[in-house]
């Protein structure tokens, strides 16, 4: 006769319920677990490196504002990089043959650009087929400086401040003339702006180059001229030019005495030249990054602050997204100067 089953110790009884619990519990562990993982941000992306040498497209020739700063940054980039950064002048079609390039290389940051007003602000206004596009084409990655715009005239014309010159040019309407580097360049603009501001007929001389336009402001051949202050100084310290005003906000330490457009009574009045380096679009965040380390360091060595201080020029070391920006207001503000002159390169 089989005896009935003896009954399980209350221990025993309360396993099922133990095991259940303890899955449950595993699973919420779990659960958190996943989610804890979820979110956590991503793991940053490797540091880039350069394993080979870059290329730096400057859009004007050798000798002028635009090369002396790229090769000074190259210089330093070069070092902090561990590879050469090497410099490439092409100019010609008003700075668009090197930016154009720039914009259809490869987005691997071997390729550098040295931006410049004229090319990314001042071309797009002036230019209706420009081969590329400044806000589509381009990583910005850092503004480096500043150069202002210097008016100077022939010491033949006996004029020695920005009053009397204005006086003169409103006393005989269209006699007088000035020179550029070019049509769209620097000194053509800011002239156009001075024109303006002032309500003043004065003639345009375009020349191929800073060079040429020199030349004959120091033979007379021309009467006037809006230039960086590098190429002018030497002459006027032989007075064979007279600087009437300078386009920056504030004075020059390297000439004091030469007063603002501003303070001649043209509030507001600013007209400079700024360069910084680009990458083409689609350029990996983590090169951009690197990239403007390596500017932002050159920048803030003494061979390129001295090298800037030279030529009176004003480090900036704006980022990526200041840049970016900085760029939209610039095409804003030159397209408003190329309209109000009816200015047109093609």
């Amino acid at each position: 006769m089989r005896r009935p089953p003896l009954p399980l110790s209350p221990r025993f009884s309360r396993l099922p319920r133990l095991l259940a619990s303890l899955s449950l519990a595993v699973a919420a562990t779990c659960a958190a677990a996943q989610q804890a993982a979820a979110q956590q941000p991503a793991p940053a992306p490797a540091a880039w490196q350069p394993d080979h040498a870059l290329r730096l497209l400057v859009p004007y020739g050798p000798g002028g504002s635009s090369d002396v700063i790229a090769r000074a940054i190259a210089m330093e980039m070069s070092r902090d990089l561990g590879k050469q950064v090497v410099v490439e002048n092409k100019g010609g079609g008003q700075g668009t043959i090197a930016t154009q390039e720039a914009a259809r290389a490869a987005p691997d940051g071997y390729t550098l650009l040295l931006g410049h007003v004229g090319t990314l602000a001042v071309n797009p206004a002036m230019m209706s087929r420009l081969p590329y596009d400044p806000r589509k084409d381009f990583a910005p990655i850092i503004l480096l400086a500043k150069l202002p715009m210097v008016f100077a005239v022939n010491e033949k014309l006996k004029v020695k401040d920005l009053p009397a010159f204005v006086a003169m040019a409103k006393a005989a309407p269209g006699k007088l003339n000035y020179g550029s580097a070019g049509n769209g360049s620097a000194g053509h603009l800011a002239f156009e702006m001075l024109k303006t501001a002032a309500g003043i007929d004065v003639v345009h001389v375009p020349y191929k180059g800073t060079g040429a336009q020199l030349t004959d402001l120091l033979s007379g051949n021309i009467d006037a001229a809006a230039a960086g202050l590098p190429g002018l100084l030497p002459h006027a310290k032989t007075g064979k030019i007279h600087l009437l005003a300078v386009g920056s906000a504030q004075r020059l330490a390297a000439v004091p005495d030469v007063p603002t457009v501003a303070e001649m009574g043209y509030p507001g009045f600013e007209s400079v030249q700024w360069f910084g380096l680009l990458a083409p679009a689609g350029t990996p965040p983590q090169a951009i990054a690197r990239l403007h380390q390596a500017a932002l360091a050159a920048l803030h060595s003494d061979t390129v602050r001295r090298r800037l201080e030279e030529d009176s020029s004003t480090p900036s070391g704006a980022g990526p997204r200041e840049f970016a920006a900085f760029i939209a207001s610039e095409q804003t503000r030159w397209g408003e100067v190329v309209r109000r002159a009816h200015l047109h390169a093609d």
